[in-house]
């Protein structure tokens, strides 16, 4: 019994030994003049191959969220490991703050997670890690606000990013198209108003910031586009919104809808999927670590 435990306790230092490992970072914001968390998961591989560059993925939460949720809500715990490993990539997970939507707030100073992310992020993961430090080797993708968030930043952002995805996507910040009642409209606004301002006197602040709205602009930059989303997600609508707008105007992307709520489970499930995506892109770009 003895031997048998030693041997488990050796099989799992030689397993611990050679997984991913997870860094945490203070990043601090020159616009918001403050300091927020990431977390980096790095690849087994990257400590021993010294001369490699690491693509990096970029991975959003969602709403009510903050940095560590991917790492620590997932029902596996591993799962990030895991992908960091198979894929040989470098896994960043910012922080957003609970309601940011991943946008520079025209209202508010302290919201200004646009160039937070694009400018302050980016750039210390660069000068930190062995990356490959420009477009070809970085993808980002979120879930709910999130995934919002990834589409946003990629549409708005195309010279940084090589591919963008989203998971439950909440997709259109206004409320013109969405069946409330009142109840629900004013706890929304009570949320939306902080970063955007009323949409009443200013609907097309809203409308401009809506991804929902972006399918131009998506055409345009060319980049490739994974979206999915459950199908007893409160947001598939949109989602597919976006889907039949993107169809319609000959965009190229990858759609999904699979069983599944807004729940970890289908992120967890969702998320091999993107990063397979991402994997092919970074191949064809001849940046992957082999």
């Amino acid at each position: 019994m003895k031997t048998l435990r030693l041997l488990a306790c050796l099989l799992l230092a030689s397993l611990s030994a050679h997984a991913a490992r997870v860094d945490t970072l203070d990043i601090a914001s020159a616009a918001m003049q403050r300091s927020y968390r990431a977390a980096v998961v790095v690849p087994a591989s990257y400590a021993k191959n010294k001369k490699a560059r690491y693509p990096v993925l970029y991975l959003l939460h969602g709403a009510y969220g903050h940095f560590a949720d991917w790492t620590s809500k997932t029902p596996d715990k591993t799962l990030l490991h895991r992908l960091a490993d198979q894929y040989n990539l470098l896994i960043v997970t910012p922080e957003g703050e609970t309601f940011s939507f991943y946008l520079d707030s025209p209202v508010n100073p302290a919201s200004q997670f646009e160039t937070y992310i694009t400018r302050d992020v980016i750039g210390k993961i660069d000068q930190t890690y062995r990356t490959v430090a420009r477009k070809e080797g970085r993808v980002i993708t979120g879930l709910s606000m999130g995934g919002h968030g990834a589409l946003y930043l990629s549409a708005r952002h195309p010279e940084l990013f090589a591919a963008a995805g989203s998971m439950s996507g909440a997709l259109d910040l206004s409320i013109t198209n969405r069946k409330l009642n009142p109840q629900e409209a004013q706890q929304r606004q009570s949320l939306f108003n902080p970063i955007l301002g009323p949409e009443t006197p200013a609907p097309s602040v809203y409308s401009a910031n809506s991804v929902v709205n972006m399918a131009d602009k998506l055409l345009a930059n060319g980049l490739p586009l994974i979206i999915d989303c459950g199908v007893d997600d409160f947001l598939i609508d949109i989602n597919r919104e976006v889907h039949r707008r993107l169809v319609y105007n000959h965009t190229p992307h990858d759609y999904i809808e699979r069983p599944g709520a807004h729940t970890w489970d289908y992120w967890q499930n969702a998320l091999p999927y993107q990063v397979l995506f991402f994997q092919k892109v970074l191949e064809a770009g001849g940046v992957a670590v082999k």
